[in-house]
């Protein structure tokens, strides 16, 4: 933090020496500067059409943001090409891998346990600390089987290395950018990494209080979206859960019975779609429910699942709500938590330039915690918040909230949200600060191709 906190001293000494014309385009002048180096042409402001769509090409281009990611490796594209063999129509992989490890982490923790029950859960945080290392599920089996339960999987999302609570103390997250065709342009994303302040891998393990017993077939359910404002990143998180489960029963499955998988939607908040899943689920005498994405849909339906004594393993949760929940030692989630992101995030915009930065977030505990944490970071490293705007996704209009943002004369400005997400963008163009003016920055709710094709959808 020091380091950033240097690094952000620079860019204001750098600020201060032009006139405040100058010192105010800094930010936008460097987006546009990286837009030119793909070969995108920033220097033209594209009008909004007149019904609020965006489908002038090139509109989002230079829009950046975070979103939990490993980094590109040979490993990863080739699970990548995995993921688009089960569901050839994948347009991003947004937390495949993160559900992918999800089951794997489960089903290594059952196998070490020796039931598949609540009594698994008391062995996940163990599979991804100190033990002997293994990256797949075949060399973890065999090394567990070989009579050494204690191991350390590194996944496909990273090496997990969780904390007494259920969650990872280290995390990757991509810097993504959309490019001239209103879809991200991958040959811009980089990656970094980021570990966690000492006392979040200081947290004592969780006792698990729960005693369910198991059946000896291990169940894994979804509690993933197929509809509501988080639907596009249902279809790469449940390819992820299906390719676990195929690759478990091709290793002999649990117990010399295949992993039985079973889908089931979450919807979103404005519904009850995943109490009533969950219900269903649990009528399956499900073992693990994987989900859900959204974390106010967890916070909605975690004490019901938890009571079963049914493991939830979220690969896509980051409220901070969720680090000291009273879960019974049975929720994980390898998403890296807001805290993370928000330092991350802070450190983006900052080299980017940016000493003051608005902030419009979705009202719930993901937006609202995620705002804070930027806050407190840019805060901290000398920038300004010159105000933060709460939304309701369902709102007939935005001009009001982006009005007030708008007028505050940020460098930057920070969207915090999900599908709606792309009806607040075609508002700040709208407004005359659209990416190509102003520089726009999202996170893991909004960074996907689909909000592009609802941006041109006309929100």
């Amino acid at each position: 933090m020091r380091l950033f906190a240097l690094l952000f001293a620079f860019v204001l000494v750098a600020a201060s020496c032009g006139d405040d014309d100058e010192g105010g385009d800094e930010g936008s002048s460097d987006t546009t500067e990286a837009s030119d180096s793909s070969g995108e042409d920033g220097g033209e402001t594209t009008e909004a059409p007149e019904d609020g769509g965006g489908s002038a090409e090139g509109t989002l281009a230079g829009w950046r943001g975070t979103l939990p990611q490993p980094e590109t490796t040979p490993e990863v594209e080739e699970f990548n090409a995995r993921l688009t063999e089960q569901d050839p129509d994948l347009q991003d992989f947004n937390y495949g891998p993160e559900s992918y490890d999800a089951v794997i982490v489960t089903a290594l923790a059952a196998q070490i346990a020796g039931d598949d029950g609540s009594a698994h859960a008391s062995e996940i945080v163990n599979v991804t600390t100190e033990g002997e290392k293994c990256t797949t599920y075949a060399d973890c089996l065999a090394i567990i089987e070989g009579g050494n339960t204690d191991i350390d999987y590194d996944g496909v999302s990273g090496p997990h290395e969780f904390s007494g609570n259920g969650e990872p103390t280290v995390g990757s997250y991509a810097v993504k950018q959309f490019g001239e065709d209103n879809r991200l342009d991958e040959s811009l994303t980089e990656f970094k990494s980021i570990e966690g302040p000492p006392e979040l891998a200081d947290i004592p393990l969780t006792e698990v209080t729960a005693d369910r017993p198991g059946d000896g077939v291990l169940t894994v359910g979804t509690l993933l979206p197929e509809t509501g404002n988080l639907a596009f990143l249902g279809p790469p998180e449940i390819a992820g859960v299906q390719v676990a489960v195929a690759e478990i029963n091709e290793n002999g499955g649990y117990n010399d019975q295949d992993v039985v998988v079973t889908l089931a939607d979450s919807g979103d908040t404005t519904t009850d779609i995943a109490s009533q899943s969950v219900d269903r689920l649990l009528s399956e005498n499900v073992d693990l429910i994987v989900g859900a994405a959204s974390s106010s849909v967890t916070l909605s339906v975690i004490d019901t699942v938890v009571n079963a004594g049914v493991t939830m393993f979220s690969p896509a949760n980051t409220s901070a709500d969720l680090s000291d929940y009273d879960d019974k030692g049975l929720y994980f989630r390898n998403a890296p938590p807001d805290l993370l992101q928000g330092q991350v995030l802070a450190e983006v915009v900052a080299e980017d330039g940016n000493t003051t930065a608005a902030i419009i977030n979705l009202d719930d505990s993901y937006g609202n915690g995620l705002a804070e944490f930027f806050d407190q970071f840019f805060t901290e490293a000398g920038g300004e918040v010159t105000t933060t705007v709460a939304y309701q996704p369902d709102a007939q209009t935005f001009e009001a909230e982006v009005n007030e943002i708008v007028g505050t004369d940020p460098d930057a400005i920070i969207v915090i949200g999900f599908e709606e997400s792309a009806r607040i963008v075609s508002e700040l163009i709208k407004q005359g600060s659209g990416p190509d003016t102003v520089p726009i920055y999202g996170t893991d709710g909004n960074m996907g191709n689909a909000t592009g094709e609802e941006f041109e959808a006309g929100g």
